[in-house]
């Protein structure tokens, strides 16, 4: 239990930051998730514009270190793939 000031209002800002965190986590989850199913349904150019803002909210989320700069890469190289396998 946190006992001086500083302690306290560092324990208040963690709960805060983790809830936005998992915001942030649950949104890229959700557009890495439209681009599996515009590729599950074969819609090259579904998947395209899906993968587009999907890679623009992975890398954002991994600026702000909620994911590792190698692990986004990692799923954007991934899905770019699969794209690509479609044509």
């Amino acid at each position: 239990m946190a006992n001086s000031a500083g302690s306290k209002k560092r324990a208040r800002q963690a709960i805060k930051s983790r809830a936005h965190n998992g915001s942030i986590r649950s949104m890229v989850r959700t557009y890495l998730k439209k681009v599996d199913a515009a590729i599950e349904a074969g819609n090259q150019t579904e998947a395209q514009a899906a993968y587009v803002l999907a890679t623009s909210k992975l890398d954002k989320a991994a600026d702000k270190g909620l994911y590792h700069k190698n692990k986004a890469s990692r799923h954007k190289s991934r899905l770019s793939a699969k794209i690509k396998a479609l044509a």
